[in-house]
């Protein structure tokens, strides 16, 4: 009888450890289910990078933007609360080259404090950065399709070093993400392709399409130098209205971000002239679009600006 009692004790215990173990292996495992699930905070800048870091981290990332639709990047000062966006998260990406020229500081001092920040402007080769003078680097890359699919692939390789079980997904939606780039850049060629070489010249309020002008064979002219930051003179209007008048240029164009009191100065000018040069309508140059206008993304921004400057220049 001392034995059978011993023998169901024994089976009692022995249950019970099985079913606490099972219980210790199941609760391991949400853990690590929940651990898995959790997105990375990732807080940028402008809202291209919003979109990109959308992009290639898909569900995984959580994104957060500081800057909204029609911001100017160049003139941006942080807030408050733009500080905690940036310290409360688990990677921090900015444009660089001098775009998010008032915040410089603040990244530099967030680096110093071991936070995980990414400079998109450093993965660039330098001899394809395009300098207004030979201290000011063009900040305006992403104008052109190939450097935005090389800084595509900086946000993957952070993405994929921060998240390694994750980074066949990153690498996946990268590569889908460049073929849809190859595609853009051949949509744009073809609008350029729309206009006459003689009428291929772009005018704007400041020199932001640099890079768009090299891969799609356009010259560019505009009032401001590459940053908004820089003076207006009356005489870079005179000298542009000059030129506006002598090579018969029959638009010119606003930028989303920009006020558009200096392009109807220099339509003024013009007029004063004695000829009429059409204003040939927005550009998003800064920033982009929205949904309103079906500009939220990258992609469609970029279509956009090449059917308003073909509709305009052809």
């Amino acid at each position: 009888m001392k034995n059978i009692f011993k023998f169901l004790i024994i089976s009692i215990i022995t249950v019970l450890a099985v079913f606490s173990c099972g219980k210790k292996e199941e609760a391991k495992e949400n853990m690590s289910a929940a651990t898995t699930d959790k997105k990375i905070k990732v807080t940028t800048t402008t809202t291209m990078l919003v979109d990109l870091i959308k992009t290639i981290g898909g569900d995984k990332v959580e994104v957060t933007g500081l800057m909204g639709e029609g911001v100017d990047p160049h003139l941006y000062a942080a807030s408050a609360g733009d500080i905690d966006k940036l310290s409360n998260a688990d990677i921090v990406v900015y444009g660089g080259l001098h775009l998010e020229g008032k915040m410089i500081e603040i990244f530099e001092k967030l680096s110093s404090q071991n936070k995980k920040v990414l400079n998109v402007g450093d993965a660039l080769d330098k001899n394809k950065i395009m300098l207004e003078d030979e201290n000011t680097a063009d900040p305006h890359v992403w104008f052109d399709t190939e450097l935005w699919a090389k800084q595509a692939e900086a946000v993957e390789a952070e993405l994929s070093k921060n998240d390694p079980s994750n980074s066949t997904y990153y690498k996946e939606n990268l590569e889908k993400y460049k073929g849809e780039l190859v595609e853009l850049a051949n949509y744009v060629k073809e609008k350029i392709n729309e206009i006459p070489e003689k009428s291929r010249v772009l005018v704007t309020a400041h020199d932001a399409f640099g890079y768009f002008a090299r891969q799609f064979g356009l010259e560019v002219r505009a009032i401001q130098g590459v940053s908004t930051d820089s003076e207006t003179g009356s005489k870079n209007i005179t000298d542009l209205a000059n030129f506006i008048v002598e090579n018969n240029i029959k638009a010119i164009f606003i930028e989303s971000s920009v006020p558009k009191k200096s392009i109807e100065a220099l339509q003024e000018a013009v007029k004063s002239k004695g000829k009429e040069v059409k204003i040939g309508g927005e550009l998003y140059s800064d920033s982009l679009g929205d949904e309103a206008h079906g500009t939220e993304t990258y992609i469609k921004t970029v279509k956009a600006n090449a059917d308003t400057i073909a509709n305009a220049l052809k």
